[in-house]
């Protein structure tokens, strides 16, 4: 075994400890979900935090997600490199970006234990760096042909066709590419439409307003809770959007941890968003969220969670709490929820209703694991309405111990199928009718 190797089963040991005592403090809590969720209070895990993740397995041949009933799930493209994020063109091509978390220096003992959970999940490393372009030219469902679209980027993961350009988040910007319909590959350079600064949650999600004039990009803090300083915190924990014409960007709305997922509600042209809110507090403390966003709104990170319940971890700033917006639906504690897209009545057979789907990457941090699966939460009348229902779900053995894979972003097909990536799995899953 190596250091690396020790180091983890340290920490699983430690960690297993820490959860064993805060067990023994206090039965296990619900899951904070829904539109007016039981948040429990705070409960700081102070220098020993709860580091708690499943070793990754992959696959097993032929095993698969368990689809939920009436729906049947296949492989849509194996052999992938930690693909993290989807986009479906015009055409039906699927582009997938695949790339890795790639840590700054380890500084302190927490640093050490958090890269080496991580490593053991495969969930950092060498990043692949490129996008992958997917075609199932036959229409089985399986994509026969694969090609590098891009590669040599820095971390890609959004990704959105407007016209003939299209623009990729890297880590530390939005670059934009020449795109010519039906291609294979792009080799031209990329036009550099914003930067960012990289590292921290390094996701940078795309969506492109629905008249193309703008995008919405994604960036995540540096830090938990802004323990590096907030002047580290500058121009992050955001949505930006960028006027395509102008070539100017603006923060669009604040105080988001660390927002990744992006859609629109199409009913009241709102945008909406999946963020992963901060940790030590607790397995339900504050829970991720689902929720609509204001331009120019505040959602109170660091200072609050939840509206204006204060994180007494973080000094603070009582005019920023008194103006938090608290947002419209919890998905639980650390469920890690990332991908996002709208799912259109009757899409797929038992969902009647029209809602959005999420990915929930899953938890690294809490005594019982949450998220691994794939949820639709129902709308109506543009807001949440109802409990989240499983469309996939057996990402986690029973005993948490290993994962099979992990879901990250979610888009539908141009056939109206639902494709997941799983960056564990190196798999993209095609979700569709059972067959009769």
């Amino acid at each position: 075994m190596g250091s690396s190797g020790a180091m983890a089963q340290l920490v699983a040991w430690v960690g297993q400890a820490a959860i064993l005592w805060r067990r023994l403090q206090g039965t296990v809590a619900q899951q904070a979900v829904g539109s007016a969720p039981t948040i429990p209070p705070a409960r700081p895990q102070g220098a020993i935090p709860t580091l708690k993740m499943p070793t990754a397995q992959g696959w097993s041949a032929g095993q698969t997600p368990v689809a939920a009933p009436g729906l049947a799930v296949n492989a849509f493209a194996t052999g992938l490199k930690h693909p993290r994020w989807l986009h479906v063109l015009p055409n039906g091509d699927v582009t997938v970006a695949e790339a890795l978390f790639e840590p700054a220096p380890a500084r302190s003992l927490f640093d050490h234990a958090m890269h080496s959970t991580l490593r053991r999940a495969a969930a950092i490393g060498p990043s692949p760096n490129r996008i992958t372009l997917l075609r199932d030219a036959d229409g089985d469902g399986v994509a026969e042909v694969r090609s590098a679209l891009l590669e040599g980027l820095r971390q890609p993961f959004g990704m959105a066709l407007v016209g003939d350009t299209f623009y990729v988040g890297n880590t530390d910007g939005v670059a934009a590419f020449p795109y010519t319909p039906g291609a294979t590959r792009i080799d031209a350079p990329g036009r550099p439409l914003c930067s960012f600064k990289p590292g921290g949650h390094w996701t940078r999600s795309l969506l492109a307003s629905p008249d193309g004039r703008r995008l919405y990009a994604g960036v995540g803090s540096l830090s938990n809770i802004g323990e590096s300083g907030l002047a580290e915190e500058e121009g992050r924990a955001c949505i930006y959007e960028l006027d395509l014409a102008g070539g100017t960007s603006r923060i669009f709305a604040g105080g988001l941890r660390n927002p990744v997922g992006l859609a629109w509600e199409p009913r009241r042209g709102t945008l909406w968003t999946v963020v992963n809110e901060r940790d030590g507090l607790g397995d339900e403390t504050p829970p991720d969220y689902l929720s609509s966003v204001r331009d120019g709104g505040f959602y109170g990170w660091p200072y609050s969670y939840w509206g204006g319940t204060v994180d007494d971890r973080v000094p603070q700033d009582p005019a920023a709490v008194a103006r938090a917006i608290a947002p419209d639906y919890a998905l639980g504690g650390h469920t890690a929820s990332l991908g996002l897209c709208w799912l259109p009545a009757g899409t797929l057979p038992g969902f009647p209703e029209e809602g959005m789907v999420i990915g929930q990457h899953g938890s690294w941090n809490r005594s019982t694991l949450s998220g691994y699966r794939v949820v639709f939460v129902p709308f109506a009348d543009g807001r949440p309405a109802g409990p989240p229902r499983d469309i996939l779900s057996g990402f986690l053995a029973p005993d948490e111990k290993v994962s099979y894979g992990r879901p990250v972003g979610v888009a539908l097909a141009a056939d109206g199928a639902l494709l997941v990536a799983d960056d564990v799995g190196d798999v993209v899953w095609r979700v569709s009718a059972a067959p009769h």
